[in-house]
Formats: C-alpha cells, sequence, structure tokens
C-alpha cells in the first residue's frame, strides 16, 4: 500500500507508468474537456494501491454514451460502442482497450446484466460495485476518493461486500465466486464473517452459473498465492461441491505450492486444479466438460491427472530425460511437482529429479521416413513401425547414438 500519499482528497495514488502513457493521457484528456470529468475505477486501482500488474483500464464518467462518442470522435480515438445499453464504450489508442462507462443506477438485476439508467453521482455509481475494493476513483493528477473505505479494507486484507451481502448475490450470484477469487488474491486472516455466511446460505445457487463464468473464476482464484486456504473455506461452505466436488485432495494443492515456491516457479492454474483432482479417465472428461475447459487445457489436465508415463520420486536421471523427450521441459515440470505432491513422504527426493527436468534438453531424432525407404522398405505402415523401433533404441541409449550410428542400425535390422 506504499502506492499512497496522504492528500485532502482519500489519498494520492503515485503516478504509475500506465497513468501517464500517451495513450491513456489522449483518452482522459478528451474526457476530461470542456467541463468533462473522468476517473480510473475498479481493478486498475485497486492494483496499483497494492503494487499490482495493471492489465486493464477503466474509465467512469458522468459524460453520456453520446457525448463520450463525441469527444472520442472530436479527437479522433476510435471506439467500439459494445455495451451502450450499459452506458460502456471501448476506446482504442494504439492498441490499448479502454473501457469507458457512464456512471449508472441499477434499476432491475438480471444476474450479469441489469437494466440501468444514468446518474452524476459517484456514490451511486460505487454503491452499485459489488466489494468495497473495487470502488475507489483515481483522477488523472492520483486524487483518490473512496466513498467506502475500500482503500483501508485493501490495506488491512479485507473482502467485504458493498451494502448487504445477502442481497448483493441475489442481484448476482457470480459474487460469490468473486468473492472468495478476491479474498485469495488480496484477503489476509479471517474472513468477513457476513460475506461467508451469505455465500454459504446461497451455495446452492452456484450451480445455475454457467460453465465458462465458472472457469474464469476458478483459474483466476488458483493463481493466488492464498488459493489453498481459500479453497479450504470453499469446501467448507459447500461451494466446491456445487461445481467441482472431485476437488477434494486439498492437501496436495498445499504441497504443491510449496514445492512451487521452494523451485521458483510460477503459479499454474491448471497444473494446482489437477492436483485438487482424484478421478479416473471417465471422471476427469466430466471436469473438463463441467468447466468446457478448451481442448488444449483438456489434453494438458489429462496429461498432469493421468499421464502415460510412470512418474515416481524413484526415478533415475535416464527415466527423467525420457519424460522430458516425450513431453517438454515444461510438463515434466509438472507432473514431477504433482507426483512429489501426491507422495508427500517422497517429496525429499524431488530435487536431483527436478534440476534434471530443468537442464536437460531434449535432442532431435536424427532419422526421418524418407531413411526407411531408401533401405528399401515399401511404403505402408512398416515405415512407422520401424522407425519407431529406431527411436526407442535410440532412446533407451541414452540418445547418445548420432545419425550415422541409428542409420546403421536400422540397416541390420532391415537385412
Amino acid at each position: 500500500m506504499d502506492a499512497v500519499e496522504s492528500d485532502s482528497n482519500s489519498g494520492k495514488l503515485q503516478h504509475q507508468a500506465w497513468m501517464i502513457a500517451p495513450e491513456t493521457q489522449k483518452v482522459m484528456a478528451a474526457l476530461n474537456e470542456k467541463g468533462g470529468e473522468a476517473r480510473f475505477v475498479g481493478g486498475c486501482v485497486r492494483n496499483a494501491l497494492c503494487n499490482r500488474p495493471v492489465l486493464d483500464i477503466d474509465i467512469a464518467t458522468p459524460l453520456e454514451p453520446k457525448d463520450v462518442m463525441e469527444r472520442l470522435k472530436e479527437h479522433k480515438i476510435p471506439f467500439v460502442p459494445i455495451g451502450l445499453k450499459h452506458g460502456t464504450v471501448t476506446a482504442i489508442v494504439d492498441g490499448h482497450p479502454f473501457e469507458i462507462t457512464t456512471l449508472r443506477i441499477d434499476v432491475q438485476t438480471f444476474g450479469r446484466h441489469a437494466e440501468v439508467k444514468f446518474t452524476d453521482d459517484w456514490k451511486t455509481d460505487a454503491s452499485r460495485r459489488d466489494f468495497t475494493i473495487n470502488t475507489i476513483f483515481a483522477t488523472v493528477d492520483g486524487d483518490l476518493y473512496d466513498p467506502f473505505g475500500g482503500i483501508a479494507d485493501l490495506r488491512n486484507g479485507i473482502v467485504r461486500f458493498v451494502g448487504d451481502p445477502e442481497k448483493r448475490i441475489q442481484e448476482d450470484v457470480l459474487r460469490i465466486l468473486r468473492f472468495f477469487r478476491f479474498y485469495a488474491h488480496f484477503g489476509r486472516g479471517v474472513p468477513d464473517a457476513a460475506a461467508v455466511k451469505a455465500c454459504a446460505a446461497n451455495a446452492q445457487q452456484v450451480s445455475k452459473l454457467s460453465a465458462e463464468r465458472i472457469r474464469q473464476e476458478v483459474l483466476k482464484l488458483l493463481a493466488a498465492d492464498n488459493c489453498v486456504t481459500t479453497w479450504m473455506l470453499m469446501t467448507r461452505c459447500g461451494i466446491v461441491t456445487q461445481f467441482l466436488p472431485e476437488a477434494t485432495n486439498i492437501g496436495a494443492l498445499e504441497r504443491l505450492v510449496k514445492h512451487e515456491k521452494t523451485y521458483d516457479c510460477p503459479a499454474f492454474p491448471l497444473r494446482r486444479l489437477a492436483s485438487l483432482l482424484e478421478v479416473t479417465s471417465e471422471g476427469l472428461q466430466h471436469v473438463v466438460k463441467q468447466l468446457k475447459l478448451s481442448n488444449e487445457q483438456g489434453t494438458q489436465i489429462s496429461m498432469m491427472v493421468h499421464p502415460d508415463f510412470e512418474v515416481t520420486m524413484q526415478m533415475e536421471e535416464a527415466e527423467v530425460k525420457k519424460l522430458v523427450y516425450k513431453y517438454g521441459n515444461d510438463m515434466a515440470h509438472n507432473l514431477l511437482l504433482l507426483a512429489a505432491a501426491r507422495k508427500p513422504d517422497q517429496a525429499a527426493a524431488l530435487k536431483p529429479l527436478y534440476q534434471t527436468a530443468t537442464s536437460f534438453r531434449a535432442p532431435v531424432f536424427p532419422m526421418r521416413g524418407e531413411d526407411v525407404l531408401k533401405m528399401g522398405v515399401k511404403p505402408g505402415p512398416e515405415i512407422g513401425k520401424m522407425l519407431g523401433w529406431i527411436e526407442k533404441w535410440w532412446i533407451d541409449e541414452n540418445f547418445k547414438p548420432d545419425r550415422t550410428a541409428c542409420l546403421a542400425k536400422l540397416k541390420a535390422v532391415v537385412s
């Protein structure tokens, strides 16, 4: 929180690179001229206050969408009116998007959507946001406006609903998962009791959410350092069983996170999800469908949960090299970390295996199908079988035979 300076308002945000970037200044200048006013809001302010990376820049303004678009046109700033019904226009400068939303009041809510009317009252707009840490506004000069005590909550590691938690969840059930996600990233100590009670009371409603929404929140949550405590809390509240009853191995997740820190390995949400799962192949496919994982994600998690290569802490160096050759360095790391997390009594053996998986660079097999053809083998399945046999021999020889040796071996086999 050292990005805040004392100020007569709610404090002052030290200038950030994204705030003074030319593209940001251009958009804010367009919105602030002629008596207009615009402020940064939400994640960009929250993350800046915590000295965390800012990925998206959201801007709030009392200007109505038609006026926003007029200002952007005058300044020759391209924009996309993708959310006019809800007051949102996306400006694009040099490939950087800026989501500009008119201050608004929810007249009637429909989950993630709402019937809104526009307002010029900053606090009224803030009151419709989910958590106090997301209600902090900042001007282009860094002046902070904090209508609901979000800065103090952020400083103290408190994730708290704006208003009555029960009412806010009824407006949008996704806020249950968002509460746990934000707690995992920003919370510390005992979570807000009223929020936890409301989330637990409405746990069954989570099953109504789309798979896409659940997947997004779960993977974001699992990227957090505090994901273990949070997942345990979600389980106690009956949340996890509503969308992923298979994800119960919290002990493995805890050990995995510790191993990641030991080996300075960046968090990989899909690997952390894999650690939680104790399922058959059929059960795993249910998980993939339940979360609507992409083809790539489905393939990765299948490799991690049910690899077709036995990964243990008793592996020899040669076996680790085979693992790297088959799956690549990153997946070899994943499989070794997961194996250690699932067998806590054998974790001490991880270090040399992990080091081998890091240092070894798998060579390229020095033969192709055309080499077999040149030996007089007719085109067909036999080519692949012959090539596969030589490759297995080459691997078993610790990848040492060169192309000449491989050709000699092939010749001996063919003749």
